[in-house]
């Protein structure tokens, strides 16, 4: 029986994995330091201070690593302020599992950022507990997040289904005791054996039902 579902932020309600990759990418070039390859994977699902520390540990960044975190959240509430990249079908599956369900959020989004997408995008009183991986020990792959937005809803883990789609994510839903439901980000998909520890793999958003959730 499931009686909460808790979503992910990024690549599942929005559409900003690559605006991260982008803003970071963009400070780095700037800022004199070495980004490569790996640096997108490496920090997704990182925390504010996990990623901001990589960047000035492993980017090369010079200035301290809040510093670094706040002038990317910065620059990124600009582009979510110009135009918020809701997902195709993301407000009509929160609404249509609100109705329902008592709504969680676990994001890897500092705690800025998610009150800024909240609000503009209205759907804010759908949800009745949000948690920033920065206001926990761990972030994502880690339990941390999942475990704790599941305490401030009054729910066992086990009693709530995640709405994912990263590998990191995955990991972190499924070792906090959570059902996870995938739905894979085409830019940034997870690994076939990531994705197999998924209970259920859905193609879109469009096919996020009560029914399909509660059938667990």
């Amino acid at each position: 029986m499931i009686d909460a579902v808790v979503f992910d932020l990024d690549g599942v309600l929005i559409d900003s994995e690559q605006l991260w990759d982008e803003v970071r990418e963009e400070l780095a070039r700037e800022r004199g330091g070495r980004w490569h390859d790996r640096a997108q994977a490496d920090m997704m699902g990182m925390s504010s201070p996990e990623w901001s520390q990589y960047m000035h540990d492993v980017i090369g960044l010079a200035e301290p690593p809040e510093e670094i975190n706040a002038e990317v959240v910065r620059r990124l509430q600009g582009r979510y302020r110009e135009h918020l990249p809701l997902l195709p079908g993301g407000r009509e599956a929160v609404e249509r599992l609100a109705a329902s369900l008592p709504l969680g959020l676990a994001s890897s989004s500092n705690r800025e950022i998610i009150d800024l997408v909240l609000e503009e995008s209205g759907l804010a009183r759908f949800f009745r507990a949000t948690v920033s991986s920065e206001e926990v020990e761990r972030g994502k792959p880690a339990p941390d997040v999942y475990l704790e937005a599941a305490r401030r809803l009054g729910v066992s883990p086990e009693r709530c289904a995640a709405i994912e789609d990263s590998g990191n994510g995955i990991r972190s839903a499924h070792a906090a005791g959570m059902r996870v439901v995938a739905i894979p980000n085409p830019r940034y998909p997870p690994d076939d054996e990531v994705l197999g520890g998924a209970d259920l793999v859905l193609e879109s958003l469009d096919d996020l039902t009560v029914e399909r959730v509660s059938a667990f």
